[in-house]
């Protein structure tokens, strides 16, 4: 008899353990839609204590503890969908042109040169999307120019390397516009620049005066657009000097200062990104910020200066965006004078331009 109640009292002081461990372990996160057989995780940071705050069932519900099984959270399975993304998935053609001209990619330094500006295009994604909107509304004036001028439409590629199509874009060498003329080839080519007024910042005349540099390069060497966009940047005298003091005839082959290095190559990444939006940005027509609706008018100014508020108010507008529209006017005001000033077309209530009805 004596080991019949040592023997129960064993039993209960082992029943009495086994709740204290279990009570102990860590709660177990489940998830009821995975699959079998998945390893049960501890829910890590939080006491016994804590989880049966969580567990603790709301007034006038049923006051009895789940059971551990209940309480288990399996972790869910990660699925990944569709490729990871990487720029090598892109690729640079075997074969590209510029204007006509072929480029020797199969030379190993220019294409590693141009594979260079290719993905540092692509690798800011998001400066490459602004980019390419942009392009909707700053092209269409230069390619109507570059037609009429018979030079190629690839030229208009050199906007992006510039100046990314802003017109009031200002460099660190002074040079400005959507162009980027400094200021004595800007006087060279008729490009006015004075204290209210810089028209190296509008995009017609500043193209007009590109178009014309850009000829006068071409026919002095000979047809070849590398060299002619080489000298563009660093300057005629320059890129001559070079080409005579390593006797060479090629632009491929010169080595000169790093961004003339590098800005022909750039150029022609450019026309391969931009020229396909849908390809490589994932961007179509329409994604493409479209040509602002303007109207020009003619502005006379009797009185010693007259505020572009004023201006703006008088034509259905407002400062920021009048001045958005004629950045060449560099200050807040327009002194005596007469002007011609963009306007808005759908907000131009009363002395608009009356335009040319069509037939």
């Amino acid at each position: 008899m004596l080991n019949t109640h040592r023997g129960l009292r064993v039993l209960a002081v082992c029943a009495t353990m086994a709740v204290v461990l279990l009570s102990a372990l860590p709660v177990l996160r489940a998830d009821s839609n995975t699959s079998a057989g998945t390893v049960l995780q501890p829910e890590v940071g939080r006491s016994t204590q804590e989880v049966d705050q969580v567990t603790t069932p709301p007034a006038g519900e049923s006051e009895l503890v789940p059971e551990l099984e209940d309480r288990l959270v399996i972790l869910p399975e990660i699925t990944r969908e569709g490729e990871r993304f990487f720029l090598s998935s892109f690729k640079l053609p075997d074969k590209l042109t510029f204007a006509g001209q072929a480029i020797p990619l199969d030379n190993w330094q220019v294409r590693e040169r141009i594979e260079y500006e290719f993905y540092q295009f692509l690798e800011d994604q998001g400066e490459s999307i602004i980019l390419a909107k942009r392009t909707g509304r700053c092209f269409a004036p230069a390619e109507k120019q570059l037609a009429e001028a018979g030079l190629p439409d690839d030229l208009k590629y050199m906007l992006l390397v510039e100046s990314k199509c802003i017109a009031a874009a200002y460099s660190r060498a002074k040079a400005s516009g959507p162009w980027q003329f400094i200021n004595s080839t800007g006087r060279r080519y008729k490009l006015h620049n004075e204290r209210w007024l810089d028209e190296r910042r509008n995009l017609e005349m500043s193209t007009e005066a590109a178009i014309k540099y850009l000829r006068y390069l071409r026919d002095f060497y000979q047809g070849d657009w590398f060299l002619a966009m080489a000298s563009y940047n660093a300057g005629e005298d320059r890129v001559r000097k070079l080409i005579k003091e390593q006797k060479i005839n090629d632009y491929w082959r010169m080595h000169g200062p790093r961004e003339t290095m590098r800005y022909v190559a750039r150029i022609i990444s450019a026309k391969e990104i931009y020229s396909q939006p849908e390809k490589y940005l994932g961007l179509t027509k329409k994604d493409l910020y479209p040509p602002l609706e303007t109207e020009t008018v003619t502005v006379m100014i009797k009185e010693p200066q007259r505020r572009l508020t004023a201006i703006a108010e008088e034509y259905g507008t407002y400062f920021l965006e009048l001045k958005m529209l004629n950045p060449e006017f560099t200050k807040d005001y327009l002194p005596k004078g007469t002007y011609q000033v963009k306007v808005p077309r759908q907000t131009c209530p009363n002395r608009c331009f009356k335009q040319d009805k069509l037939p």
